[in-house]
């Protein structure tokens, strides 16, 4: 944001009592208020669908490229308001934080499991869920230029490894899904990841290799851009559908059928979380490497 507001002087944000945790207050954030008419920053309070809502107008209005932030669990407060986005054709960007069990000791009431999902099932609404630094300046770039398009912004609260990727691979991501990491030869399987999962679909690809299995790793960070793209796209980053697939995200698993098919696997969050500590959280619930290669060659055995 202090990047981008230095450059686009019209964008307008805000966050619903949350702003510290949402980090949607930037270096030139100035709160607007009856003292202050021409600020560019609004402290909403706890209203999560009113602050959605006046964003739509805000974008309606012309001239202005309205953001919100709140966590990700409160996007159904403000759920109607994001549809109307859609369906209006609005520029209108939902950052959304503190995305799933990762948020730990809140427990399973600030614990989103099924929002991710069920924001994507919203026609014309682009979901991101970015693995690091890289996808998240690619999905504000996206949000911005998107017009008529609004856009979710999914964030983890902690902190994510950074990716190093070649200037192709960087230019890839705008597309929705694209290969992060090839395998040496041709692939024995393909993983699927988003966000905080990436960093162990990578470390898995290099604990297979260890057994001579031969993997991809996918990210997508927005399946949206990625279901847009041409099929020859489509086929050249997750292969033949001979090839048996394995999706992995900290959220419900039904969504992830459509990618890797009634044969494939899905590590998903089916029930909701308890309170915990994220990583105790992670690896009762089976969001880790050992349990990605694990599924991995069991699917390859079938």
């Amino acid at each position: 944001l202090d990047a981008l507001v230095a450059d686009l002087p019209e964008m307008i944000g805000g966050s619903a009592d949350l702003t510290g945790s949402n980090c949607t207050y930037h270096r030139a954030s100035s709160v607007l208020d009856a003292a202050n008419p021409a600020g560019n920053y609004i402290n909403y309070g706890v209203r999560e669908f009113a602050m959605s809502a006046i964003g739509n107008g805000i974008a309606l209005h012309g001239g202005v490229v309205p953001y919100s932030g709140t966590f990700l669990t409160f996007s159904d407060y403000a759920r109607n308001a994001v549809r109307m986005a859609a369906l209006m054709a609005c520029q209108n960007i939902f950052v959304y934080t503190h995305d799933s069990i990762g948020l730990g000791e809140d427990g399973p009431t600030h614990q989103p499991v099924e929002h991710v999902a069920s924001l994507r099932l919203i026609p014309n609404l682009n979901v991101w869920r970015p693995a690091d630094t890289m996808e998240t300046l690619v999905a504000w770039m996206s949000a911005i230029e998107q017009r008529a398009t609004p856009a979710a912004l999914v964030l983890t609260r902690q902190n994510l490894p950074f990716i190093e990727r070649d200037r192709e691979t960087i230019e890839s991501i705008a597309k929705g899904g694209y290969i992060l990491s090839d395998s040496e030869g041709e692939p024995d399987i393909v993983i699927i990841a988003t966000g905080s999962e990436v960093s162990l679909a990578l470390q898995a690809q290099g604990e297979l290799a260890d057994r001579q299995v031969n993997a991809r790793v996918v990210s997508m960070p927005c399946c949206e851009l990625f279901a847009a793209q041409s099929p020859t796209w489509q086929h050249r980053v997750l292969g033949d559908a001979a090839i048996p697939r394995i999706a992995i995200e900290a959220g419900v698993s039904d969504y992830w059928r459509k990618f890797v098919g009634l044969h494939g696997a899905v590590i998903g969050m089916d029930q909701f979380g308890e309170s915990a500590p994220a990583g105790q959280l992670f690896e009762k619930y089976g969001f880790t490497v050992d349990n990605l290669r694990r599924q991995a060659m069991q699917l390859l055995s079938k």
